[in-house]
């Protein structure tokens, strides 16, 4: 049997070895429970890309009842493709105000994240945010106090811990299927570059101040806003947190620890209104049971595990390694499959990321409605974020750092610490 597995051969595999994902409905299985969850009415807020992927899927289990964006050709356009019949507003505090919302979920750029998820659970809503959870440690810090003190349901678009091949390497990582772990090499790609670009005057439709939100109040440039944001610093971390809070996430929950040092290296841009995020990087990280992480802009986008008896490699495409051949003969009994305690065998494994998305959002409204922590919870997912921010502050400190953990500080070093949170602007604080 080869050793780079279809997804035909891992879910049959993956079936024999009865392993399942809460929340991967099929069709029949969304349709069943439409009625059932028709009560929950879900608010949606940023719906440019991914953020109407997530409405989308969210759309079986209950009624888009309001739509928000800070953009009104695409509030307008959200607004019909949801049968013209949701509220629409500019301003997300209109949209948690209504009685209507139970759910909301949130696909804005990084740096709204953790105010809207604050905000959203102080007004009584669950959430289903995209990924990454923050812009820095601090906001990540009162994040976790704020959805711990009121309860609410939580899960971060970190989808690939639905999907069939990443959970499943994790599992045989941790069940011992390649020995001791003692070494992951994970690969993210690389930064863009690009610039100077030249300022303009914001389009009619676009709240620009709005859109900037904590960050500073600077002249609009087309490259600032859509998907290219994740190449400033002032808005999100580059490729460390947009790729890095997937294939960092699956690799701290297989390591099963956190980083204790962290030595970053990488070239910055100079010169204004040009992406401003690391020309290139690469960071090595020292975890508290004493596990390394290699993590690179370069190579074949994944995450290898490497321990004493065997390696084991997984991307979006495959899952590779001898632990895979061996699962013919040798099965990863169900039991073994230890990490998270909600998943509903009843449903069939998937793979592929717009399955895994289905997979996660079916267990987020699980969640909801069972009140239970989701797979990809608060907890993890800012251990994870940090993690991401950690690397970019090294890189650009450009030395190494140590951490404490459990204190989430780095021990006498000022100049670190600062960079854990960062200033905002008036009205926009999180907090």
């Amino acid at each position: 049997m080869p050793a780079d597995l279809s997804r035909r051969d891992l879910l049959r595999l993956s079936a024999g070895v009865g392993f399942g994902l809460a929340g991967a409905p099929a069709a029949a299985f969304a349709e069943k429970h439409r009625a059932a969850n028709d009560e929950l009415g879900i608010g949606a807020i940023g719906l440019r890309y991914q953020g109407t992927v997530i409405a989308n899927q969210a759309r079986p289990y209950g009624k888009v009842v309001a739509v928000c964006d800070v953009d009104r050709h695409v509030r307008d356009q959200a607004k019909a493709s949801f049968g013209s019949t949701p509220f629409a507003c500019e301003d997300y505090r209109a949209l948690l105000d209504r009685r209507d919302v139970d759910v909301v979920t949130i696909g804005t750029p990084d740096h709204w994240h953790a105010k809207m998820v604050i905000d959203a659970c102080r007004a009584g809503k669950d959430v289903y945010c995209e990924k990454p959870l923050t812009l820095t440690v601090a906001e990540g810090q009162l994040l976790k106090q704020v959805v711990h003190e009121t309860g609410r349901v939580v899960q971060v678009g970190s989808w690939q811990r639905s999907d069939s091949r990443f959970r499943l390497a994790v599992e045989m990582v941790r069940a011992g299927r390649i020995g001791k772990l003692s070494r992951v090499e994970v690969v993210l790609g690389k930064n863009e570059v690009g610039g100077p670009f030249t300022p303009r005057t914001p389009p009619g439709n676009l709240n620009w101040n709005l859109w900037q939100g904590q960050t500073p109040d600077v002249p609009y440039l087309e490259e600032r806003a859509h998907y290219t944001f994740r190449w400033w610093y002032e808005y999100s971390g580059g490729q460390l947190t947009d790729w890095g809070a997937h294939h960092l996430d699956i690799a701290q929950w297989a390591i099963g620890s956190e980083p204790v040092s962290i030595e970053g290296r990488g070239r910055l841009p100079d010169g204004p209104d040009r992406y401003n995020v690391p020309l290139d990087f690469a960071v090595d990280y020292r975890f508290a049971n004493g596990v390394t992480m290699a993590v690179r802009d370069e190579g074949d986008n994944g995450i290898l595990f490497i321990g004493e008896t065997g390696r084991l490699f997984v991307n979006r495409g495959k899952i590779t390694g001898l632990p895979i051949e061996t699962l013919v003969s040798q099965p990863l009994p169900r039991e073994h499959f230890t990490l998270y305690d909600f998943d509903n065998l009843d449903r069939p494994p998937r793979a592929g990321k717009l399955d895994a998305i289905l997979n996660h959002m079916g267990n987020f409204f699980d969640c909801v409605r069972a009140r239970r922590k989701p797979i990809s919870d608060v907890d993890s997912s800012h251990a994870t974020v940090s993690t991401c921010h950690l690397g970019n502050i090294s890189v650009r400190l450009g030395r190494p750092l140590v951490w404490d953990p459990a204190a989430e500080r780095f021990p006498d070093d000022p100049a670190a610490n600062r960079l854990l949170s960062r200033e905002q602007r008036t009205g926009f604080e999180v907090r």
